[in-house]
């Protein structure tokens, strides 16, 4: 179905090529899943597939690539939609009508299909994906995981035989990366699509794979099947790195196999001290921020419903919940840019010793209250270079001190930024690093970052969390609106979790996830009911007992 012969890719600002003599079959009706670190070239490799490599991003290529007998080179990807069907990051980003069912006969309508055999490919995709129900909806009332459900399904109208999904579950909460997932598997197993998968959450897509295509940076390719891959990777998902761990052969892919091949595991770790938490939930450190009965509303329907909260310097907590929750509102509203139909929110401010609304101060007295990062940092990212950005946020904060300004700030959190670089041309872990620069600038007792690892591989994800534990060492109090299961295993103290715009739970990290078959990491689910949550704390636990007499 896809051929690279001999393929390399060559951009101008690049001295080495992205792809280096790439050979690579893709069998029709197969799953295939891209991995590889940020920047490796997964992005090339998927955009050759239908012809945006080489013909809209520019650069060079060499070698041949075939799609169903089609060589890109010959075909611009107008003259491939027929045949491969794309799929963003953001649904949102591509989405260019108003209502499900509109949405779904777009793309037939402009490869000139007959209105009957619309109207019958419309009502076969509502019944594949589960929509029907959503067919007279607007896109903008869908929740994520029913967005990006109408997005494959907009592509599949015109009966692609290939897929490619670029990070189909990087917005989506655990439910709705299942429905998303499972989906695409239906996909593969009743319709024989072949389909390409680019994720960094490998942890929710492991186990559908029947191959993994493997970048490891020096333009070249591995491909093979998943545990034999996967043996060997600098990436893997937190099953296979216990699997690592425990020295197991072949590695499992699945909760189910895992347990299975865990049962002696679990007898040895139940012989060991159980790991120790993490040290930010004593609730000995000082109230920053103290919130009471605040409510949210669009258009009279409530988004959040009176919750009350507190925050304490040193503690990192996570906040979670299904999309549609209530996180971000909430989040908007303790900063005091969003919309509060009533409650109050008392932050201590530094300088004064005495609480203060950031609401009612002017911008920049707010930022130096509660600084939030947005799900899009580069919403923040206005100006035309990074020492622009750096130096517009040192003028806001009145930044003189030496080791304060903004650019001492990104030193410390990613080094080696240039000053000239355009904001938007860096990566997303960089893009991250400079907006939390920014909003650190000013010296903010409470950190706000809403969804910050999205787009960000697990290397990345270790870097932010050596950040936010440096923030809560320095008294600091960080809330994290995530969905991202293994991160908050990681990285939290305190877990938040909500609902319909309440609070439903609200505790340590391990008596909140591991209590949650939905929340629970990988870990927790393995060795349950031992209460592990990484794969460090069972590789600790399994160190101290080799180091016992």
């Amino acid at each position: 179905m896809i051929t690279f012969d001999q393929v390399s890719v060559q951009y101008e600002d690049r001295a080495e090529p992205v792809l280096r003599e790439v050979n690579l079959t893709v069998e029709e009706g197969e799953l295939c899943l891209v991995v590889g670190h940020t920047g490796v070239g997964k992005s090339t490799l998927l955009g050759a597939v239908n012809g945006l490599v080489p013909h809209f991003t520019g650069g060079t290529l060499y070698g041949r690539v075939t799609v169903d007998g089609r060589d890109t080179a010959h075909h611009p990807p107008r003259e491939l939609a027929d045949v491969v069907g794309v799929v963003g990051q953001d649904p949102l980003d591509g989405f260019v009508t108003d209502t499900v069912e509109e949405e779904l006969a777009y793309a037939m309508e402009q490869l000139a299909i007959p209105p009957a055999t619309m109207r019958k490919r419309v009502e076969e995709t509502l019944d594949l994906l589960g929509l029907a129900d959503l067919r007279h909806r607007a896109l903008y009332e869908l929740s994520g995981g029913q967005q990006q459900r109408v997005a494959i399904g907009s592509v599949l109208t015109a009966h692609p035989r290939v897929l490619v999904l670029d990070e189909p579950t990087s917005a989506l909460d655990p439910s709705a990366a299942e429905e998303v997932l499972a989906a695409v598997t239906r996909l593969v197993h009743d319709l024989g699509v072949t389909v390409l998968v680019a994720e960094h959450r490998l942890e929710r897509v492991v186990q559908y794979a029947d191959r993994v295509i493997h970048l490891p940076g020096d333009g070249t390719v591995r491909s093979g099947p998943p545990a034999e891959v996967f043996r060997t990777t600098s990436i893997a998902p937190p099953i296979v790195q216990l699997g690592r761990t425990a020295g197991w052969s072949p590695l499992p892919l699945s909760i189910r196999d895992a347990r299975r091949r865990a049962i002696t595991l679990r007898s040895r770790l139940g012989e060991a001290p159980p790991p120790a938490a993490r040290p930010g939930y004593t609730g000995g450190g000082p109230s920053l921020l103290t919130a009471e009965r605040i409510t949210v509303s669009y258009q009279r329907v409530p988004a959040v419903r009176e919750v009350d909260l507190e925050l304490h310097g040193g503690c990192v907590t996570a906040l979670m919940g299904r999309n549609g929750s209530g996180k971000s509102s909430l989040l908007w509203a303790l900063q005091g840019s969003g919309p509060r139909a009533k409650g109050t929110v008392h932050v201590l401010d530094a300088e004064t010793s005495k609480p203060a609304d950031p609401r009612e101060l002017p911008p920049a007295g707010a930022r130096r209250l509660v600084g939030l990062v947005p799900q899009t940092p580069t919403d923040l990212l206005y100006l035309e270079s990074v020492g622009q950005e750096l130096d517009q946020a040192d003028a806001e904060s009145f930044a003189e001190a030496p080791g304060t300004r903004a650019r001492a700030i990104l030193d410390r959190l990613a080094p080696g930024i240039d000053d000239a670089i355009h904001p938007r041309d860096l990566s997303e872990g960089q893009k991250l690093a400079l907006v939390l620069a920014i909003q650190l600038v000013a010296a903010p007792q409470v950190i706000l970052l809403d969804e910050p690892t999205r787009g960000l591989d697990y290397r990345a994800k270790k870097q932010l969390i050596s950040i936010v534990d440096d923030l809560a060492s320095q008294g600091r109090a960080v809330m994290i609106s995530t969905h991202d299961v293994e991160f908050v295993a990681q990285a939290a103290d305190r877990v938040v979790v909500m609902a319909e715009g309440e609070i439903v739970a609200d505790g340590p990290t391990t008596d909140v996830i591991v209590a949650s078959p939905v929340f629970a990491p990988q870990v927790a689910k393995i060795l349950a009911p031992l209460a592990y949550l990484t794969v460090a704390q069972v590789a600790t636990a399994l160190t101290d007992q080799e180091a016992s007499p």
